[in-house]
């Protein structure tokens, strides 16, 4: 094992997952809405909770994983999230239920993303995770930047692989990961972070003027 395999490993394993969010990521693994790994969820706490964010839209429910991380870190947000699959938003709705969160604190939307979204208020948003339909991850990016108010963040994981470290790969999936990563660390329009825990998140703070 590398010294930089065994740093992952080590920090992969040093994160310690609350239990309502433990269970919810069992429920998510059975019903194979993949949930973002601890290490990304702890990471969208800490953007959370520094960003004092009150008003949270996540693009992709799963089974609650992601919303009950972003919920630890802004434990007064209001989170609204987008899925297309009912057993998806009655499985999060279980997770949040079980972690004690008020039903006045989530607002579940059932739809496609891409039909939601354009009716969504621009720049309402302090944080906006994008975690749906990886064929549509920069479309997605770029409602999430018009909903995000000025100095808001949009929250991209799963950003990172093997396929896209590969300049050898060039399938679709692969190529709109790389142009997202590309373009947005040059875009004058944001502030990027990219992390390497788990499976990637990338991180975009809008420039206040």
């Amino acid at each position: 094992m590398s010294d930089q395999d065994a740093i992952a490993r080590f920090a992969r394993e040093t994160v310690i997952e609350p239990d309502h969010i433990a269970r919810a990521r069992l429920h998510a693994l059975e019903l194979g809405a993949a949930p973002v790994s601890a290490g990304v969820g702890a990471q969208c706490a800490v953007i959370a909770a520094a960003s004092a964010a009150r008003s949270i839209i996540e693009i992709g429910t799963g089974a609650g994983v992601s919303g009950l991380w972003l919920l630890r870190g802004a434990p007064r947000a209001v989170l609204t999230t987008i899925d297309n699959e009912p057993e998806h938003l009655g499985a999060a709705r279980q997770g949040f239920t079980h972690a004690k969160v008020p039903s006045s604190r989530v607002r579940m939307i059932t739809g496609r993303a891409a039909d939601v979204l354009p009716r969504m208020n621009e720049a309402s948003y302090d944080i906006v995770l994008v975690d749906a339909d990886p064929e549509n991850v920069i479309d997605y990016v770029a409602h999430g930047l018009r909903l995000a108010r000025a100095g808001g963040t949009v929250l991209v994981p799963r950003v990172l692989n093997a396929r896209v470290a590969d300049p050898v790969q060039r399938d679709p999936l692969t190529v709109a990961y790389r142009t997202l990563l590309q373009e947005t660390q040059s875009s004058p329009a944001v502030i990027p972070a990219l992390s390497t825990t788990g499976e990637g998140l990338l991180q975009l703070t809008t420039v206040t003027e």
